[in-house]
């Protein structure tokens, strides 16, 4: 099979180690490319779903993510960035540690050529997941549930010959509050990426894949692994853009 090459790539939010993490399809993505550097953006496990003593949702897939990420470092001398996220903040007394060409790290700046990006969960710019961690895990069971309704909706839908539709996404587009925190949430990190003297911000965390500019600062993100299946790939002339992996 031919593999495409990317210098960079970036895939955040898988949640592996929950029932609705797609770690197939993440796996298969990885499968089908060659990269220098993969930079893996924050809450690929999901340490608030595993802590629970009842959750059982690891399984070998998710452990075949990992191999898959080895064999690139293995066969294409694949340089691996895990950038901690929320859910796999259980990493932060490690933090940072580097072993072969692997670095685990809470930011990073990366840099080809002249640019330069800062490349964060984005996180530090949710004040419910900063300040009331109460609220955002009684938000993360909410969006569990939704979850599970979206999985009963949709196989309803294939039945009948219609395509996925997502709950989440279709809340954050109509709800005005929701539309007004997506804006402030990237508007944040655009000011970060000027005070850090740097092009452009690259982050996840709220699953909704976005390439934009404002004014001189380039706005990315990677999307999710649970419902949009999206990565960022930077081409070989440093140009972005978003992958939407298709399941043949």
């Amino acid at each position: 099979m031919d593999r495409a090459y990317y210098p960079t790539v970036v895939i955040s939010d898988i949640h592996l180690g929950t029932s609705f993490s797609r770690s197939m399809e993440a796996s298969r993505f990885l499968m089908s490319i060659d990269c220098d550097r993969l930079i893996l953006n924050g809450d690929v496990i999901d340490g608030w779903h595993l802590k629970k003593k009842s959750n059982k949702t690891w399984k070998k897939k998710h452990t075949l993510f990992f191999r898959v990420i080895l064999k690139m470092m293995e066969n294409f001398g694949t340089e691996v960035v895990y950038v901690r996220g929320n859910h796999d903040d259980f990493l932060d007394p490690l933090l940072p540690v580097t072993f072969h060409n692997v670095k685990i790290v809470k930011d990073f700046v990366h840099q080809r050529g002249e640019r330069r990006y800062y490349v964060t969960h984005g996180d530090i710019f949710d004040s419910v997941t900063s300040h009331m961690r109460w609220l955002s895990k009684l938000g993360d069971v909410g969006y569990t549930l939704l979850l599970h309704i979206n999985k009963y909706y949709n196989r309803y839908r294939r039945l009948r010959g219609k395509p996925y539709f997502s709950f989440a996404q279709a809340i954050k587009s109509r709800v005005k509050s929701a539309v007004s925190y997506l804006s402030d949430y990237e508007q944040s990190l655009v000011d970060l990426a000027r005070t850090k003297r740097c092009h452009g911000i690259i982050c996840g965390h709220i699953h909704h894949a976005e390439d934009k500019r404002y004014d001189d600062i380039h706005y990315l993100n990677s999307g999710d692994w649970v419902e949009s299946m999206t990565a960022l790939v930077e081409s070989e002339s440093g140009e972005w853009k978003i992958f939407y992996y298709n399941e043949k």
